[in-house]
């Protein structure tokens, strides 16, 4: 379940205050439209933690008890603050409740970007656990329909394909692919399904496979006897994963891979540049 969908159903049985990043100067912990929901008793979300969270929850309870206040507040993030990031932040104090549920839908759920993984063994399992929290929306393929499990997040998708190749045409174009299928011959023909696609539409920014620099070699001799250029093939990542992280537990590569992931996106603010904990 996402930090949306439980912000939803907790404003079903009471109101909260919604507290939204509105503006941005310098050095900050989020982005502009980040946001958190405040509760009597519990928080939704975040802001970027430390002592600005701690105060802007403070005054999003005292409202809650009847306080009144300016709808945007500014914070300094400097040694007053007890944080150094040194920027500055405005917060949106807005109260909502269920009745607000359909206009706040429009304004907080995340664009999701979309992610093709072929495969459903160890690591893909444990990939789909990892994907189910990040601004996602996967779509999960195998040639086997009985190994998706029936608790799924809600970001994911299944689809049985078999040949699990005819299923590269139907993905969404911008689609990030992953593909680690139980057997090196599906592996192959999704590989080149992809490339193809690619040669035609140019729409696949990211195609990793799993799998090791000898199993690498050994497609591409397959793939350039298939017609594929060099350059077509300089395409596709293998080994996947991003680099420095040596084990090869399934939950392991499973966060390597959503590393690697992240790191195609694009940045939805400049200030997703800053880097986490620094502030």
């Amino acid at each position: 379940m996402t930090t949306t969908d439980i912000f939803f159903r907790r404003l079903v049985e009471e109101d909260a205050i919604l507290i939204t990043v509105h503006a941005s100067r310098g050095s900050v912990p989020r982005e502009k439209g980040a946001w958190m929901a405040v509760f009597g008793q519990h928080t939704v979300g975040t802001i970027g933690g430390g002592h600005l969270e701690y105060q802007a929850i403070t005054e999003a309870r005292q409202r809650l008890s009847g306080g009144t206040g300016e709808p945007v507040l500014r914070y300094a993030l400097g040694p007053a603050l007890g944080q150094c990031c040194g920027g500055e932040v405005q917060l949106r104090f807005e109260p909502v409740a269920a009745a607000d549920s359909d206009a706040l839908r429009a304004r907080l759920v995340l664009t999701r970007h979309p992610v093709a993984l072929f495969g459903g063994g160890h690591v893909g399992h444990a990939l789909v656990r990892v994907l189910g929290d990040l601004p996602l929306q996967v779509s999960w393929v195998d040639s086997r329909d009985e190994i998706f499990p029936a608790d799924l997040p809600s970001n994911v998708s299944c689809e049985h394909s078999d040949p699990v190749q005819a299923a590269v045409n139907s993905q969404a174009s911008g689609s990030r692919v992953l593909i680690m299928s139980f057997s090196h011959a599906e592996d192959l023909d999704v590989v080149a399904a992809c490339l193809m696609r690619q040669r035609q539409q140019a729409d696949l920014p990211y195609v990793g496979l799993i799998g090791s620099q000898t199993k690498w070699a050994t497609f591409r001799h397959r793939l350039e006897a298939r017609g594929f250029t060099p350059q077509e093939l300089a395409h596709i990542t293998c080994p996947i994963g991003v680099p420095g992280i040596a084990g090869k537990e399934p939950a392991v590569i499973a966060v390597a891979v959503a590393a690697q992931i992240l790191q195609t996106l694009p940045a939805p603010d400049e200030n997703r540049r800053h880097e986490q904990g620094e502030h």
